[in-house]
């Protein structure tokens, strides 16, 4: 009776982990393996998705304080009365349609030094301090969930960040600094007059997203295997990047192509089902780092492990 009890009360423990992995089974990384080991783990990822989402809600904090927030009225904005009079001395259908676009524009200027504006910093803050740490926190877990390691949410993401608190920190600082300038520079190509040197600009940022997008996958997983320095983990991300080509378009494309699912669900059912809103943040990015950490870690395991590890395996079999 008594092993009966603890075997019920074990299945209802939250702090258990899933379903291990089988005697001998295949554990080589292909996509049969990843969609058997994605069903294993779909709670984790449900549940880790509730910690990723924490990366992102400043951001969408600041963008609804930027729409939403006190705006300035046309009238008192500095650009209104030279357009105004502009148009009123010489009027033309030129002069009206650029009036009438920088006049909506102005009402959409957010008032300076308002309560919004510091919100809005204050979220700022928040982000670049904390950014780095959340993405150790979540990607030691996701390291765990593809090597089939087990997983406890709370515990080992605090202890991912304990273990990597200064690098964390830097690294996700130079990682907000990076993301940053590529999305001003596309920004500004992508408005910029059409030229032949601003397009070969555009296509040039637009390629450098991709790369540092694939960077990404290896830099934070890197930290939190080894002890390395940042500016050695960059230049790795940047030659994985190349040497898991295979690897990387196919997480690539399951990411494109799962947010393209996710976008008709809510363009096309969203509103006869609202419950398609909160869809995303609830798997989106839990199922995403899955895709790119499952790509990515069988790269770092085959050149930077396993090189390692086997000539010490040889050599315990030449003393037996």
């Amino acid at each position: 009776m008594a092993i009966e009890k603890k075997k019920k009360f074990k299945l209802l423990d939250p702090m258990r982990d899933g379903k291990g992995v089988e005697k001998g089974e295949d554990t080589t990384p292909t996509l049969k393996r990843f969609f058997k080991l994605w069903g294993r783990k779909f709670w984790k990822l449900i549940s880790l998705n509730l910690l990723m989402v924490v990366q992102i809600i400043p951001l969408l904090l600041i963008a609804f304080l930027y729409f939403a927030g006190p705006k300035i009225p046309t009238l008192y904005n500095p650009l209104y009365a030279p357009l105004l009079g502009a148009q009123t001395a010489a009027p033309t259908s030129v002069g009206m349609t650029l009036f009438n676009s920088a006049a909506g524009l102005m009402h959409q200027t957010p008032v300076f030094n308002s309560w919004a504006h510091w919100v809005m910093a204050a979220l700022v803050i928040f982000q670049l301090i904390t950014y780095g740490w959340q993405r150790t926190g979540t990607t030691y877990i996701l390291r765990g969930l593809v090597r089939g390691d087990g997983v406890f949410m709370i515990s080992d993401y605090f202890y991912a960040i304990r273990r990597n608190l200064k690098q964390g920190f830097v690294m996700g600082l130079i990682d907000c600094a990076a993301l940053f300038a590529l999305g001003f520079d596309l920004f500004y190509f992508l408005n910029a007059p059409t030229t032949g040197g601003n397009n070969f600009m555009y296509w040039m940022i637009f390629a450098l997203i991709l790369i540092y997008g694939i960077m990404r996958f290896y830099t934070y997983l890197m930290m939190v295997t080894f002890d390395m320095k940042i500016s050695k983990i960059l230049k790795n991300a940047l030659i994985f990047t190349v040497m898991g080509i295979k690897r990387n378009i196919m997480a690539l494309l399951g990411i494109v192509l799962l947010t393209g699912i996710f976008a008709v669900l809510i363009i096309f059912l969203g509103q006869l089902v609202p419950a398609f809103f909160i869809l995303p943040f609830l798997c989106l990015l839990g199922f995403c780092g899955f895709m790119y950490t499952f790509a990515a870690y069988p790269v770092i395991q085959k050149y930077m492990i396993d090189p390692v590890q086997k000539p010490k395996v040889s050599e315990s079999a030449e003393e037996a």
